[in-house]
């Protein structure tokens, strides 16, 4: 998959500097340097897949009244941001493959300029998707400890405000990226970003595992413990873990590879790792697919409504 600027500079960033350099260490190196080659039918089905899920999320949101509550609008804003991934990744793909067969005829000032919105797009979704898997955290987090307190903590009007700053940051966020990405600052920036997030999800789901484990104790040091309860609890504990383990499987190696963009660039282990680039991608573009499996389609009232949105679409 041909990537845009400034996200061809994040695929090889040895172009950047030493490239001659870097690229025969690469080559000295072994096959194993020479990364993966992904089909762009890969992309495309993928991009098709995690759009038509999320969008059977939001239209089931938007058509039940009963799923009007900052949570389901929380996890509505996280299916628009994966949307926008399929989005943009499905208009680079389809951008790129036009130009190649000389379908599409432009001159280089406005094939920057579209190069641009796009990037813009996919850094503004990668920004927002992030935000609100830690909005979503922290929304079950409050959930689960201030139970009777949730409705006048988490109001409609706080609801939206957070909602509209993360869209805001993001947008700001992305133009930013853009226009200043030869910085190593703004990777940096990125970098804090991500790593703020994985510290605020694992501190926040690591509490709720241990609430659920001493949920199971106790229930488990009573003579007939509830088989119906034990369940619960343990099946709390398995979704956290998968929480967890997903996010970092999807969104880690993306970020390691920036890290290695601004630690060692050149470096022939580095450059190794950076030819992997289009597999990280994919897992992004994964996560995007598996989202609504875990934060969605698991509510028994959300599937009733799907299953009625798929219905009348037919």
């Amino acid at each position: 998959m041909s990537t845009l600027a400034p996200l061809r500079l994040l695929r090889d960033p040895s172009n950047a500097s030493e490239g001659n350099q870097s690229n025969a260490t690469v080559g000295a190196s072994g096959g194993w340097c020479q990364g993966l080659d992904i089909p762009n039918e890969l992309f495309l089905a993928l991009g098709l897949v995690s759009l038509v899920e999320n969008l059977l999320v939001v239209a089931a949101i938007l058509k039940n009244r009963n799923l009007h509550s900052p949570t389901y609008y929380f996890i509505c804003c996280l299916a628009v941001s994966d949307m926008l991934v399929s989005i943009s990744n499905l208009a680079e793909m389809l951008f790129m493959l036009l130009l190649e067969h000389g379908v599409l005829v432009m001159r280089p000032s406005i094939v920057r300029h579209m190069d641009s919105v796009i990037d813009m797009l996919i850094c503004s979704s990668v920004v927002s998707s992030l935000s609100f898997l830690g909005v979503i955290a922290v929304d079950r987090y409050i959930t689960i400890f201030y139970a009777l307190r949730y409705h006048s903590i988490m109001t409609l009007q706080r609801a939206v405000v957070t909602m509209a700053s993360v869209w805001l940051a993001s947008t700001v966020s992305s133009t930013v990226l853009i226009t200043y990405f030869h910085s190593n600052t703004i990777l940096l920036c990125l970098i804090s970003f991500f790593l703020f997030m994985l510290v605020l999800m694992l501190v926040l789901y690591i509490h709720m595992f241990a609430l659920a484990r001493h949920h199971l104790h106790s229930i488990s040091s009573h003579q007939k413990p509830p088989a119906a309860h034990r369940g619960g609890s343990l099946k709390g504990a398995v979704t956290l873990t998968i929480l967890l383990g997903v996010f970092f499987i999807c969104w880690g190696p993306f970020f390691f590879h920036l890290i290695l963009i601004v630690t060692c660039p050149t470096n022939p282990f580095c450059t190794c790792f950076f030819s992997y680039f289009n597999l990280f991608l994919i897992l992004i573009i994964c996560n995007s697919v598996i989202d609504p499996l875990i934060y969605a389609f698991r509510s028994q009232e959300l599937r009733r409504t799907l299953r009625e949105v798929v219905t009348c679409s037919c």
